[in-house]
């Protein structure tokens, strides 16, 4: 019997708990995962009282960089990013690491896309981190646009390869200028940006968010005839990542992730 659950604190929208539901149906295992709301401010005393309850628990906005206060093993990508996704027992002892990377690497992976020249990134919290981390490997330049100066510092630590600027927002960014733009930001953000998207855009669009979709950015885009990726990727792919480090058993990740796909386009509609 494994058993997780999904914390965060708006958490009734999350699709998680279908997810990894039909991922442990279609690999034969007996589990139970929930989403629980958990708000800011809250996880180390749910951790110490619960924990015991749970083989490995997801992290949501906005909990990502809070468990990095928890008494944990912290892996050193997660030290990097300052920012993790997920808790699981390794062993005897609680581990904290992000799958975020990982699954967002995948997603563009599946989509055909494997070296990237310029990326621009909307918005500068955990999961940008943790996006930034990734396409560190296999990215040029990496431009993040934020809001404030706050976290330049801490997006910066993330990138060890790729060339890094941080931009403070603006309305109308040059979107023509990127191979891939990934929006990070809570949904509705970057709704404004939409009448900055020329026609016949050639970059890609992934946008995190899956719920409430398209995003007004995500429709233009597509409108404008640009390719656009949408949260349910990342959410199935890190969620396959999570898994692997969970099971102890091997698992066709390909037919896994054609099952979990089908099944999340049903339960987002």
């Amino acid at each position: 019997m494994i058993r997780g659950a999904v914390l965060g604190s708006p958490i009734s929208h999350s699709l998680s708990p279908i997810m990894h539901q039909a991922a442990y149906d279609f690999l034969g295992i007996e589990g139970n995962y929930t989403a629980i709301d958990v708000p800011s401010g809250t996880l180390e005393s749910f951790f110490r009282e619960r924990c015991a309850e749970f083989d490995y628990l997801s992290l949501t906005m906005p909990l990502k960089e809070e468990a990095l206060c928890l008494d944990l093993a912290i892996d050193a990508l997660t030290q990097r990013i300052q920012s993790g996704n997920t808790i699981y027992k390794a062993g005897n002892r609680w581990t904290l690491t992000s799958t975020d990377g990982s699954g967002f690497l995948a997603a563009l992976a599946h989509a055909g896309i494997s070296k990237v020249d310029s990326v621009l990134i909307l918005g500068a919290g955990g999961t940008a981190r943790a996006v930034s981390g990734a396409l560190d490997s296999i990215a040029r330049e990496i431009h993040v646009m934020g809001r404030s100066s706050v976290r330049q510092s801490a997006l910066q630590s993330a990138i060890t390869q790729a060339e890094f600027q941080y931009l403070r927002w603006v309305h109308r960014p040059d979107f023509s200028s990127y191979d891939v733009v990934v929006n990070t930001t809570p949904a509705g953000a970057a709704d404004l940006l939409a009448d900055a998207i020329p026609s016949g855009i050639a970059a890609t669009l992934f946008d995190v968010i899956y719920k409430p979709w398209p995003t007004e950015l995500a429709q233009r885009w597509s409108d404008c005839g640009g390719k656009v990726l949408n949260g349910l990727e990342l959410l199935l792919y890190q969620g396959i990542d999570q898994l692997s480090l969970v099971l102890d058993s091997k698992f066709d990740r390909l037919a896994l992730a054609d099952h979990l796909r089908s099944v999340l386009k049903k339960a987002a509609h």
